[in-house]
């Protein structure tokens, strides 16, 4: 089933404030992540008209309907309203024109202000549809901030991922999820990890139940929302198998269609998972500004050989 947004949604987080207070706009929704200023539609051309996103009416736009006489004004009017629109926003806090409200009570097409600029609501509002719209999963896992890299740690049930990012927690990282993980894709590099409203802030102890993160430790010890960066896998060491102990080539797992860099980790007594995850953390930036500790080792080993 397509994603929409209900304009009662849009109104409240953009801080719009309601010009056409006769209008009931609770069933109007914006299933496209854009929106149009309808320039053209002003002048009279309505080919292609994407008339199911929200309208912004700007400064230019104002302008130019102010300029037009009043006969051709209100036949423009009547057309853009004669399309089934989620909303009409004037930006600046601009007034609509009388004869618009008017219009849009009869057709039941909402209009609203915003205090902000033409640019910054419109840069505002396709952000956020964007990731309100953006494809979803969920999947089981443990999604935590390790030094601003959105480490997602995924395993079997019990091999110790709430344990790990406990004391993640403990050394000043930051919970996102745990257990379940809400993964959108926002763009075609970008995944986005969220955790379910009802199990936001809990983790879930085997032994001792369910510990509010943000109660026990601190809001600073907890966020929203953050870019899944890195995935580590936990499992259990199986000493026929050949793990990587060199890191040159990068291994990848799927997302919605983004690849993102894997680790697989073995899990035996003694390992320290929080200090292993924060070090492939700090590795994986490390490889983003350039610096592949791997490649370094082996070039050394090379020019000794030459000598």
């Amino acid at each position: 089933m397509d994603r929409v947004v209900e304009m009662e949604q849009i109104v409240e987080k953009m801080g719009l404030e309601n010009a056409t207070p006769d209008v009931d706009y609770t069933d109007k929704s914006v299933a496209v992540p854009d929106i149009n200023r309808p320039a053209l539609q002003l002048t009279g051309f309505f080919d292609h008209f994407d008339s199911e996103r929200v309208q912004i009416i700007g400064h230019v736009e104002n302008t130019y309907l102010e300029k037009l006489d009043k006969e051709c004004r209100e036949k423009r009017i009547k057309k853009l309203l004669s399309y089934k629109i989620p909303g009409i926003i004037y930006t600046r806090g601009q007034k609509p024109d009388e004869k618009m409200v008017v219009e849009a009570t009869k057709a039941g097409v909402p209009v609203f202000v915003s205090q902000k600029p033409t640019s910054e609501l419109t840069a505002e509002i396709i952000r956020w549809l964007n990731v309100e719209l953006a494809p979803r999963i969920s999947i089981h896992g443990v999604l935590v901030d390790v030094f601003g890299v959105g480490v997602l740690i995924t395993g079997e049930s019990g091999i110790g991922k709430s344990e790990a990012a406990l004391e993640l927690i403990k050394r000043g990282h930051r919970l996102v999820s745990d257990d379940v993980v809400e993964i959108r894709k926002v763009s075609d590099i970008t995944l986005v990890g969220t955790a379910p409203e009802i199990t936001r802030h809990f983790i879930e102890l085997r032994g001792i139940g369910i510990v509010d993160v943000k109660t026990l430790y601190g809001v600073q010890c907890v966020r929203e929302t953050q870019n899944i960066d890195l995935v580590i896998t936990l499992e259990e060491w199986d000493r026929e198998r050949d793990y990587d102990r060199l890191g040159m080539d990068e291994r990848y797992t799927e997302f919605l269609g983004n690849k993102v860099v894997c680790h697989q980790i073995p899990i035996r007594p003694g390992r320290n998972l929080s200090i292993i995850v924060e070090t492939a953390a700090v590795n994986h930036r490390q490889k983003q500004m350039g610096y592949n500790a791997a490649e370094a080792l082996y070039k050394r080993v090379q020019e000794n050989l030459s000598k």
